[in-house]
């Protein structure tokens, strides 16, 4: 009778610990939430954002956010290594307009026996410009949605700089859509035509990018795993990307991403991976 009653006591108080637990994590993510959607005006909704196709500001970014991005990448080619390194700056001005400057750079290095002359040149890739407005943010469906433009001036390489020196014109609006379900699970959808005009040649070359989103964000943090599908259409060609990622809290106002790239149906590209230091000054 004794080891009956113990063996109850035990049932219980594991029971009991088991759904503290799931009060606690349930409490943790909605005071998180309360503290992003609650703590100004206007409304704002919280979402996980891709980290290799970044937004420009969060969707309905309130006036004074602002954020800086540090990342690096590298992708194995067939014939070479690329490595990606760049420096962006968001932020806010008014509620809901979100700005960013970019500036992206891409370095090349042989594999086997090929020449430096046999792969493509060092550059400043260009200088990207950037506005995303949301015009749409409801709490009460989780949901936000924003327009954008993206414009970059592609510049010349390191070994031809000056001459010259912008060569080209990128034309990239876009379209965001996110819903988070119930408090961890988050959706987005970024779509839109990117359009290059090459100065010189007068040539024109356009493709269609549909990426798609999904997140789990860690209870009670701002840590998240997701996964991103980046889509790229073109004419007779379709290409994909598929990157698992994670983002991790090192500090209350630093982030840090890590995204792998595994490529499906690319020609040229293997595999790749890239990371992204966030800091938000006075999260």
């Amino acid at each position: 009778m004794r080891y009956k009653v113990i063996l109850t006591i035990a049932t219980l108080w594991l029971s009991s610990a088991s759904v503290y637990s799931q009060i606690t994590d349930a409490s943790k993510d909605s005071l998180f939430i309360v503290e992003v959607e609650d703590s100004g005006q206007p409304d704002k909704v919280l979402h996980a954002e891709p980290l290799y196709i970044d937004l420009i500001r969060d969707l309905g970014a309130r006036k004074g956010e602002r954020e800086w991005n540090v990342g690096f990448g590298i992708s194995d080619n067939l014939r070479f290594d690329t490595y990606e390194a760049l420096v962006e700056y968001e932020w806010a001005p008014v509620d809901r307009l979100g700005l960013e400057i970019e500036l992206p750079f891409t370095f090349y290095a042989p594999l086997g026996g090929d020449g430096r002359d046999s792969i493509p040149s060092n550059r400043l890739n260009s200088v990207k410009l950037a506005a995303q407005w949301s015009f749409f943010v409801s709490e009460a469906y989780s949901t936000s949605m924003a327009i954008g433009y993206i414009n970059e001036f592609e510049l010349s390489s390191f070994n031809q700089f000056k001459s010259p020196f912008v060569v080209g014109n990128v034309y990239n609006p876009f379209f965001v859509v996110a819903k988070r379900w119930g408090n961890n699970y988050h959706t987005l959808i970024y779509t839109g035509p990117r359009i290059e005009q090459h100065f010189e040649s007068n040539s024109w070359h356009s493709t269609y990018d549909i990426n798609t989103n999904f997140h789990y964000m860690i209870p009670g943090t701002r840590n998240f795993l997701g996964v991103e599908f980046n889509k790229e259409l073109s004419t007779n060609d379709f290409d994909m990307t598929i990157r698992p990622q994670m983002r991790l809290g090192i500090t209350d106002d630093v982030m840090i991403g890590i995204v792998v790239g595994i490529p499906v149906n690319r020609e040229n590209e293997r595999f790749s991976s890239f990371i992204r230091l966030i800091w938000e000054p006075g999260h």
